[in-house]
């Protein structure tokens, strides 16, 4: 199934809700259209079996539509909402500049700013120095989001270790979350990623936050 066949298949149910959820999800909020077309930030082949996941952006919400395709019979399957996901490696400092950060590493960061510089907010200055490096930005499920990052981070596990111990470096999850029914769900973190991030030294936060609109009763 190529990109065009899925979005025409996801335009078509959007339009005939023949699905009991579609009509559930586009009752409480919409999808984002350019040019009379839906919007589909990405459409997630990674998985082993024969489905695929389309993620589309939900207007004025950071959340997104994901609607999940059998290949093998060119149905749709179901339709729901993926969090906003960013996670990614972050070390901070009082002491060490931002370039002092960057020379710890091989790996190229995202972003970097130094203690004192002005604020994105610009009302006041930054109180340390910050390196962040987010490997993999665009949609996806949360535990493909952590294994993308840490295969990243393991190309120089040094350089992370040595980040970890001096600038405590750290894996940073922001989430933001459709609360359609007061249910958020759960996040699993499996034994060989906790194995792979004790071997890089790292711990992980997370930052957790809800939106959108409860379903009609």
């Amino acid at each position: 199934m190529t990109d065009q066949q899925a979005i025409e298949l996801i335009e078509k149910e959007f339009k005939d809700k023949t699905l009991g959820v579609t009509e559930q999800y586009l009752g409480i909020h919409s999808p984002i259209h350019v040019d009379n077309k839906l919007k589909v930030d990405r459409i997630d082949r990674d998985r082993k079996d024969e489905l695929i996941i389309a993620y589309l952006p939900v207007l004025e919400e950071k959340f997104y539509f994901a609607v999940y395709i059998d290949t093998e019979t060119n149905e749709i399957t179901g339709v729901g909402t993926e969090a906003y996901h960013r996670v990614y490696f972050r070390a901070i400092s009082e002491t060490f500049s931002a370039d002092e950060l960057k020379a710890m590493t091989r790996l190229t960061p995202t972003e970097l700013w130094n203690k004192g510089d002005l604020r994105k907010s610009r009302k006041s200055n930054n109180t340390f120095s910050n390196l962040t490096i987010l490997p993999n930005p665009e949609p996806d499920e949360f535990e493909d989001k952590l294994k993308k990052l840490l295969d990243f981070l393991e190309q120089d596990k040094e350089g992370i270790k040595r980040l970890a111990a001096k600038a405590n470096g750290y894996v940073q999850v922001a989430m933001e979350i459709h609360n359609g029914n007061g249910m958020i769900g759960g996040y699993n973190i499996d034994t060989d990623d906790i194995r792979r991030m004790n071997d890089l030294k790292l711990s992980i936060n997370f930052d957790l936050y809800v939106g959108g609109n409860s379903f009609k009763e």
